[in-house]
């Protein structure tokens, strides 16, 4: 069982965190592994939305579709694959700890099969990396278009 946790917090106001984070077309501006996203149903973003991501991981191709199960804007964001290479299950939250910052939880949780398996150690320590520098990133971009 893969269970990483990851948290920052952004100089920026809660909805623009949120908006940001939870656009899709956004996904490989600070998510260092994803390389494509294409959305599978109509925008706007809601519950049952389907997304087609095409990434890289531990050096191998990976090609999955997440489908939102909650969407509470400016809150929460859950989305399961819904085809995949192993079922995951991601979570975005943000809280408000004033006007101009907010605390991003970033949570993924799976369960490796197969030959993925016996790397689940591996992968929960490289997951929660790059987790770490995603959020670094979505921190960067951000926090630069605030006003100083």
């Amino acid at each position: 069982m893969i269970d990483v946790i990851t948290e920052i917090i952004i100089h920026a106001n809660t909805e623009e965190v949120a908006a940001f984070a939870a656009d899709p077309g956004n996904a490989p501006q600070w998510y260092i592994n994803i390389k494509a996203v294409e959305w599978q149903t109509l925008k706007p973003l809601q519950q049952g939305s389907r997304i087609a991501f095409k990434a890289k991981f531990l050096g191998r191709e990976l090609s999955y579709v997440y489908e939102i199960t909650e969407f509470v804007p400016g809150e929460k964001l859950v989305m399961q694959t819904a085809d995949g290479p192993f079922p995951m299950k991601t979570t975005y939250a943000w809280q408000k700890i004033n006007n101009t910052t907010t605390k991003m939880t970033l949570r993924n949780q799976g369960n490796p099969s197969g030959f993925s398996k016996w790397i689940t150690p591996f992968m929960r320590a490289a997951m929660k990396r790059a987790n770490k520098k995603d959020l670094k990133l979505l921190q960067s971009i951000l926090e630069k278009n605030q006003p100083s």
